[in-house]
């Protein structure tokens, strides 16, 4: 396997994280309308922990792209945006 394929292969197992990170910062933004943190601190601490939670199905199961570890994943990234929302 080349440089690339890594590439890709490392890129597709961070999207999800990156991309309910995103969509959830940005929801919070049209949802709470109250003054929080930057966008960008939003989506970087929810896809950080996106990211946490994929990897921690990744060693449970042994393989990524279970249902189980996007639910983590969407459970934990809500988690950490309230707790963002709440610590403004």
């Amino acid at each position: 396997m080349g440089f690339t394929e890594i590439l890709v292969h490392l890129l597709n197992y961070l999207a999800p994280a990156a991309g309910v990170g995103l969509v959830l910062a940005l929801g919070a933004r049209l949802v709470l309308r109250k003054k929080s943190h930057s966008l960008r601190k939003q989506w970087i601490v929810n896809a950080l922990a996106g990211v946490i939670a994929l990897t921690a199905g990744l060693m449970f199961f042994g393989h990524d792209a279970k249902m189980a570890s996007y639910a983590l994943l969407v459970l934990v990234c809500a988690a950490s945006q309230t707790w963002m929302s709440a610590s403004v």
